[in-house]
């Protein structure tokens, strides 16, 4: 949980989603797979975006989030689904301008110094951050994350993680904030940051890094590969590769795990098959899920969302503990500045540091003019 404070009770929590792009899609019809909470607004600074979303929810639509948080003043929480480097200015704005609790998609963040000064002013207003981390929801890492907590796969010897997707020039032309360090970051930040997280959930606290990136496959200025070395306080090992340079499309997305009581596989395209698992075999088909027919929305983000809402609620009505804590949150955001910080380093180094990438999250006014809701 990441606040203590008292929230009242209510039949429905209203929740307004602010930026309308593809990811937004999904959070709605998430949302609206879930009792206690409803869709009250969309925003977008692009009004046909907002308009094509209110249409399909039957909601109304604002192109500024100042007028409607005026217009719409019931909303408890606010979605925030915009270009990620614009996520903090946006949370803060919501938290300290308006008293919104907000929900943040990934990477959450872009820095975790981001992440402790929107924490404080959450603190200060008596509302919530709400961070995304769906995978964790996945049939297939339950069951692992099961296995290795209650000592069935006994302990962990070696940790995989493989990202090999497709990203192609064309999917950076289509918006400025792409490919950029200050609003987007590379493959590792934006398409690999949830196997970083599952990193962690699923293998422990790590100790340090040593990453090694290159910009393969398109002309940008961030990373499109990672290769790199882990070393776990536990003392078990790791390997990360993550490329969205393949081609012609997205391949798999898995985490495997080496035990000394077993062997476990997760793979698929979003970590959502349990291919391997040693210590019982027939569990892998009931906890595998089949995301490819998704309607309407990439199989990628898989059916976390949902089970993600329902936990919001839960926060709201019996004050129950939300699944990512402050500090796991922070722990993750941690590790992925870790892997750039090795890259800038040419080496190896800690985690757990205040450190931070001289390159990811550094702002560019320029590009954050774009995004930018005027008062």
């Amino acid at each position: 949980m990441f606040l203590a404070a008292e929230l009242p009770v209510m039949s429905d929590l209203n929740i307004a989603l602010v930026g309308c792009g593809r990811i937004s899609g999904h959070h709605a019809q998430s949302i609206n797979q879930v009792d206690g909470i409803r869709l009250a607004a969309v925003c977008d600074l692009v009004s046909d975006r907002a308009t094509d979303y209110a249409r399909a929810h039957n909601v109304p639509a604002f192109e500024s989030y100042h007028e409607m948080l005026a217009q719409v003043p019931e909303i408890d929480i606010v979605s925030i689904n915009t270009p990620s480097g614009m996520h903090h200015e946006h949370a803060l704005d919501m938290i300290e301008r308006y008293g919104k609790n907000v929900v943040v998609e990934k990477p959450t963040f872009m820095r975790p110094s981001q992440l402790d000064s929107a924490l404080a002013a959450a603190e200060s207003a008596g509302v919530r951050v709400f961070p995304v981390f769906q995978n964790r929801y996945n049939k297939a890492v339950a069951r692992v994350r099961s296995a290795l907590r209650d000592g069935e796969l006994g302990d962990i010897r070696t940790v995989s993680v493989r990202l090999r997707w497709c990203r192609p020039q064309r999917y950076y032309d289509m918006a400025p904030w792409r490919g950029t360090f200050s609003h987007d970051g590379g493959a590792l930040t934006n398409q690999t940051i949830h196997h970083v997280d599952l990193l962690r959930h699923l293998g422990g606290d790590v100790r340090r890094v040593n990453a090694v990136m290159r910009t393969f496959g398109a002309d940008i200025e961030v990373e499109d590969t990672t290769v790199a070395t882990i070393e776990y306080a536990s003392g078990a090992i790791g390997t990360l590769e993550s490329t969205t340079a393949a081609r012609p499309d997205d391949f798999e997305a898995s985490i495997s795990l080496v035990c000394s009581e077993g062997l476990a596989q997760i793979g698929g395209i979003a970590v959502n098959e349990l291919q391997i698992f040693t210590p019982d075999p027939d569990a892998c088909a009931p906890n595998s899920e089949d995301f490819v027919g998704i309607e309407g929305h990439g199989a990628v983000y898989g059916y976390g969302h949902s089970a993600m809402y329902a936990d919001i609620v839960s926060a709201f009505r019996n004050n129950d503990d939300y699944p990512v804590s402050a500090g796991d949150c922070r722990d993750t955001l941690k590790l992925l500045h870790a892997f750039y910080r090795s890259d800038e380093a040419g080496g190896w180094v800690d985690v757990d540091s205040d450190a931070e990438s001289g390159r990811l999250g550094r702002p560019d006014d320029a590009i954050s003019a774009i995004y930018r809701t005027p008062a």
